[in-house]
């Protein structure tokens, strides 16, 4: 019988690796502790092992002793690895089946629950924004603010970097770089007093993004070479192919195109399925 008696060492290891200093961390211990299980396939994920992030999993979502709020907490990381390929109407079942395990109403659950909800509601708005539906994503994050309210800044910081990110993507999409610089601002800064090495790229990949809006394209093509750059130190694959894309779009830069093209067959290989 699986031991899922949780191992201090083990939650510390793969928390660093998923949300903390160590995203390239190698090997990742194994474990049967349901959340620990959850962390394993964030930090698969992170680095583009889309097939064995979906096997960890499959395996809390398929009627295993899980408890809903890591339940929910898996179905809307399998929402992200579809998100990251471009499937963003897909995603949004999952998200709503993550909502759906732990509920909308206020109060309860303790911090899990919340980080679980927050996680589903800020899914589904990004999924909106990748459909086109921008004031759908503003409305669910509103609704996703009303929990962020209610549980402990530290403990929901990666919640309230969410937040951020998909507030800056949404006025990405509306033309208002100014305030999308302003999110991905904050979200670097709460990242960067977390510890998060993985969330704090991310944040300066939409800093950089948002600086694109800026007459002078230098400052954004620096920063996103400079993200592809540390994207690569921690074999963060997904981010990598992110900045490439970036890079790319800003310069002439023929080494960040056969980086893109690079990122995709890796990924390919990895599991990852593109919606072009």
């Amino acid at each position: 019988m699986p031991d899922s008696t949780p191992r201090p060492e083990v939650t510390t290891s793969l928390n660093r690796a998923a949300f903390g200093a160590d995203p390239g961390a190698s090997p990742l211990p194994a474990s049967d502790v349901p959340v620990e299980r959850w962390m394993r396939a964030v930090a698969w994920g992170a680095r583009g092992h889309y097939s064995r992030s979906r096997a960890e999993l499959d395996a809390l979502t398929c009627g295993g002793d899980a408890e809903p709020a890591v339940v929910s907490l898996a179905w809307s990381t399998q929402a992200s690895l579809l998100r990251q390929l471009g499937w963003h109407r897909a995603a949004s079942g999952f998200d709503g089946r993550a909502l759906a395990v732990v509920g909308t109403g206020p109060g309860g659950g303790g911090d899990l629950v919340r980080e679980a909800r927050c996680d589903a509601l800020t899914g589904l708005a990004a999924d909106a924004l990748g459909c086109g539906r921008l004031a759908l994503g503003r409305r669910l994050l509103e609704r996703c603010a009303e929990h962020l309210d209610e549980g402990a800044a530290d403990r929901l910081w990666r919640q309230r970097v969410r937040t951020h990110w998909v507030s800056a993507e949404l006025f990405l999409a509306g033309g208002d770089f100014v305030s999308a610089r302003r999110h991905a601002e904050t979200a670097a800064e709460i990242s960067e007093a977390s510890g998060s090495v993985r969330h704090h790229i991310k944040s300066d990949l939409l800093r950089s993004a948002a600086m694109t809006g800026d007459p002078d394209s230098g400052p954004a093509a620096r920063l996103a070479a400079d993200v592809l750059d540390r994207c690569d130190r921690h074999g963060l694959i997904p981010l990598k192919w992110a900045a490439a894309m970036l890079l790319g779009g800003v310069t002439s830069d023929s080494h960040a195109r056969a980086v893109r093209v690079e990122c995709e067959a890796v990924i390919r290989a990895r599991g990852g399925r593109f919606r072009f």
